[in-house]
């Protein structure tokens, strides 16, 4: 049976998988990633990983996986196969498609930025289906976006494209790593709520989780904290809708497992905020924490009809 290795790479853990032609997945797997060893280690575990679900392959079906889709975080150089840079990864131009191929027998390695990989799968098989253009946000660590039009993802000219997590929403607010102050993510990822809310309650151990479970029993302090960053995110929310005009807006990562405690506010936030623009459908993301994963076995498909067609 003809199958692609599909392996999605976070800064915590590796999700992988054997992906069929129809989209079946034959095999998953997961794995720690293990930055604590350092960026070179993180290379050589993804290339081990890989190497492992090559094998498995080729002992289950009689012939190794055809081709490989690979996501990584960070900034990503797809064209060129290089990982050029992730802060919660350490490393700096990483020419990790080379290294692949060169460990898999020379197969078509495909390589993708993590959220936009994931957004190719929501558009494709998950809540995006069957919209002409849609925005994918995941709300996790930080804040990044997917800009899907007529089937595809956008890059860019430069692969920058759908960094809404540094669209400056209160300018004014916290300090941002990359060095400008209230952007959204600061704001609104899971991370800052996990911050304001763990401050607002005095338990340094109380996550987004807890302020949300909080906000659902009516804790004034935790509503404050749940609609503060409602509003920014509503902000940021409002100048993508402006200047893209998706058909929907679909939101995923931790925060959206809060279900209709974040919906809810979040769809009257935004709907409070646009005057000319039409409102886009607002939805939660349907395939989880698998859908880098899944995207990355689309890529590796891509790739292949690609290079038939060529």
């Amino acid at each position: 049976m003809r199958h692609v290795i599909a392996l999605d790479v976070g800064g915590t853990g590796m999700k992988a998988a054997l992906v069929g032609e129809d989209g079946t997945l034959l095999h998953e797997a997961r794995r720690a990633t293990g930055r604590e060893r350092g960026a070179e280690a993180v290379v050589d575990g993804i290339l081990d990983f890989a190497a492992e679900l090559y094998a498995h392959g080729a002992e289950r079906f009689g012939a190794g996986p055809v081709a490989a889709g690979v996501a990584v975080p960070g900034i990503v150089d797809a064209d060129q196969g290089i990982a050029v840079y992730a802060a919660n990864l350490g490393w700096r131009d990483v020419p990790l498609r080379a290294l692949l191929g060169e460990r898999l027998g020379g197969i078509p390695v495909a390589l993708g930025h993590d959220v936009r990989t994931g957004g190719l799968a929501e558009g494709r098989i998950g809540a995006g289906r069957g919209a002409d253009r849609f925005l994918f946000v995941p709300l996790g660590t930080g804040i990044a976006g997917a800009i899907g039009i007529a089937g595809t993802i956008e890059a860019g000219a430069h692969g920058y494209a759908g960094e809404i997590g540094h669209v400056v929403v209160r300018p004014d607010g916290p300090a941002c790593g990359c060095g400008q102050r209230g952007c959204l993510e600061t704001l609104a990822s899971a991370s800052a709520v996990s911050r304001a809310w763990a401050q607002a309650s005095g338990d340094p151990d109380a996550d987004a989780a807890d302020c949300a479970k909080a906000v659902a029993s009516g804790d004034p302090s935790a509503l404050r904290v749940w609609q503060d960053a409602v509003d920014a995110l509503a902000a940021g929310l409002v100048t993508a809708l402006t200047l893209l005009d998706p058909r929907t807006l679909i939101i995923g990562g931790g925060l959206a497992e809060a279900g209709e405690t974040l919906f809810t506010p979040l769809r009257a936030a935004v709907e409070e905020r646009v005057t000319f623009q039409k409102l886009p459908h607002i939805v939660p993301a349907a395939l989880g924490d698998t859908a880098g994963c899944l995207g990355a076995g689309l890529l590796a498909w891509d790739l292949l009809s690609t290079e038939v067609t060529a």
